[in-house]
């Protein structure tokens, strides 16, 4: 059983040095690959990569050309996978890389057919409300339990990845997505505590005010009753 672990890249250039000596630590056993995916940066990102990954075996990367989306970018490392059980985890070091492989341990313990993802703890308190918020709406909305929807990294099998349909979102939503398609499909779901700090360098695409959250809101709304009026008529 072989681990891929996916991390989109988007204008993360100066957290890549430290990033990528952290997945070097991921990538010490033979059986865990790690892609980065450089999600059409407009900064130089490409040029830190081209310098630094040749020094990396087991970590590589694939390029989106044009920036389509945190979910696109994923998707796009997911398909450029090996691994038997896939992930998906954020650049910005907010979460560690190495989670995936307290992730993977449900895999090797329990078998394929399971969808793990980590649980935040160490975050503030107005974020904390805000996830619950969200997690209380979808669940009531989609009739499945979901919590902490954002929360990395999302881990999975290969066999589940290929029942997806097209329409997988190309934005946050891919979050809500994955999750819930485990949750119609029955499989066992395991969490497990993951540390969420502040980021290296940067600041977040998306949760930088209520400005910008209440976008996220709309959008991830916008989906989820898009998803319910699928299965009201499936």
């Amino acid at each position: 059983m072989k681990l891929s672990l996916i991390i989109p890249c988007y204008n993360e250039s100066a957290n890549l040095p430290t990033l990528i000596e952290r997945c070097a630590d991921v990538v010490k056993a033979d059986d865990v690959e790690v892609v980065l995916v450089n999600n059409g940066s407009t900064d130089d990102s490409g040029a830190v990569l081209d310098g630094l990954l040749p020094r990396y075996p087991g970590v590589r990367s694939v390029l989106v050309g044009k920036n389509q989306g945190y979910g696109f970018g994923i998707l796009s490392g997911l398909r450029a996978a090996h691994g038997d059980v896939l992930a998906w985890t954020h650049a910005d070091m907010q979460t560690d890389p190495l989670d995936a492989l307290k992730g993977f341990a449900f895999f090797k313990r329990h078998g394929a057919n399971l969808f793990v993802k980590g649980r935040r703890y160490g975050r503030p308190a107005a974020d904390v409300a805000f996830t619950v918020g969200m997690s209380l709406f979808e669940t009531a909305l989609l009739r499945r339990p979901l919590w902490d929807i954002n929360a990395q990294p999302t881990m999975f099998s290969r066999q589940f990845f290929e029942s997806w349909s097209d329409d997988a979102p190309h934005d946050f939503s891919l979050d809500l997505y994955a999750y819930y398609r485990a949750r119609c499909a029955g499989l066992p779901v395991h969490r497990f505590p993951v540390r969420f700090g502040e980021r290296l360098h940067g600041t977040s695409h998306w949760n930088v005010n209520w400005a910008a959250k209440r976008k996220f809101i709309k959008r991830t709304v916008d989906f989820s009753l898009e998803l319910k009026r699928k299965v009201d008529r499936s």
